[in-house]
């Protein structure tokens, strides 16, 4: 009869997502995810398979607290879709000062895994675009009802107005990182959403 398990997987999945998130997932080593974690290996290994395993899970993780709290915000029809990109765009300010380790931003998990695996890893690609496809779907509907009410002036393409500004925020992401404070964030902002007005 399997043993029970010890200890809580959500909980060490959660430690080990903090972990690759601040330092990548080359970085990070099995050393890194048992002193997150509090496991030993062989707990870890027994649990995930692999390190490579833990990490889908924890990026899944990741993406799915993200993305839906995104999604709820920008599906919030009892405010103007101008509105509703102005929330989301200080929801990202905001998180850039939650989420730090010194004077630097430790950025955005998504944004992070895109940089350091999409291009060598197929089944982090493939989360990577499932995700993005989500994003994206979520503002163009509320560019697309914008354009209707005439809260948004711009006439391009929802579709490009999204990827434009799903560019901005990888954009600031990466910036705070570089240590970017939240004036400079702001103002990014800013100009992104005046682009719609305009």
């Amino acid at each position: 009869m399997a043993r029970p398990r010890t200890f809580d997987e959500e909980r060490a999945l959660d430690a080990a997502m903090r972990a690759f998130w601040a330092n990548g997932y080359e970085a990070t080593s099995t050393q890194d995810l048992c002193d997150a974690t509090g496991l030993g290996r062989s707990s870890i290994y027994n649990t995930f398979s692999s390190k490579h395993e833990l990490f889908q899970r924890a990026l899944a993780r990741y993406m799915d607290s993200m993305t839906a709290g995104q999604v709820e915000l920008l599906e919030d029809a009892g405010r103007a879709p101008m509105e509703r990109l102005r929330t989301l765009f200080a929801r990202i300010v905001d998180s850039e000062f939650e989420c730090r380790e010194g004077e630097h931003s430790i950025g955005c998990l998504t944004v992070n895994t895109t940089v350091e695996l999409a291009g060598r890893d197929p089944e982090a690609a493939e989360m990577l675009a499932r995700d993005l496809a989500v994003r994206l779907d979520a503002i163009s509907a509320v560019i697309r009802s914008g354009q209707s009410s005439g809260d948004i002036a711009s006439t391009r393409d929802a579709g490009d107005l999204a990827r434009f500004l799903n560019a901005v925020i990888g954009g600031m992401r990466i910036s705070a990182q570089g240590g970017a404070d939240r004036a400079a964030l702001n103002s990014i902002a800013d100009t992104a959403l005046e682009a719609l007005t305009h």
